[in-house]
């Protein structure tokens, strides 16, 4: 047999948490929203989060370039930006071999 596809949201990730704390989903989607949220806060300032054994967070300054438009073949200008970046932690790698 193939293996089967299943993909985790949100939701997922909610339901996870309440079956194991208990409470009402909302409570548990307050949680799941307070971890992104902080997260996200961080990699704002400018800061890594570090979940051990899931992988390091942070932000990764892309430089200015020019790009080319598929379409058209016309140059265009991409502005310099910040990204986010995720390095994968070794037990996550080992896990998922």
């Amino acid at each position: 047999m193939g293996k089967q596809t299943i993909n985790m949201n949100k939701m997922g990730i909610v339901e996870a948490v309440q079956g194991v704390l208990g409470g009402t989903k909302v409570q548990a989607e307050q949680v799941v929203d307070m971890v992104f949220d902080t997260i996200v806060a961080t990699l704002k300032k400018g800061d890594e989060v570090s979940i051990a054994g899931i992988g390091i967070f942070s932000v990764k300054q892309r430089a200015a370039r020019q790009a080319r438009n598929p379409r058209t073949g016309e140059s265009i200008s991409v502005a310099a930006m910040k990204v986010p970046k995720f390095r994968a932690a070794k037990a996550l790698k080992e896990a998922v071999k």
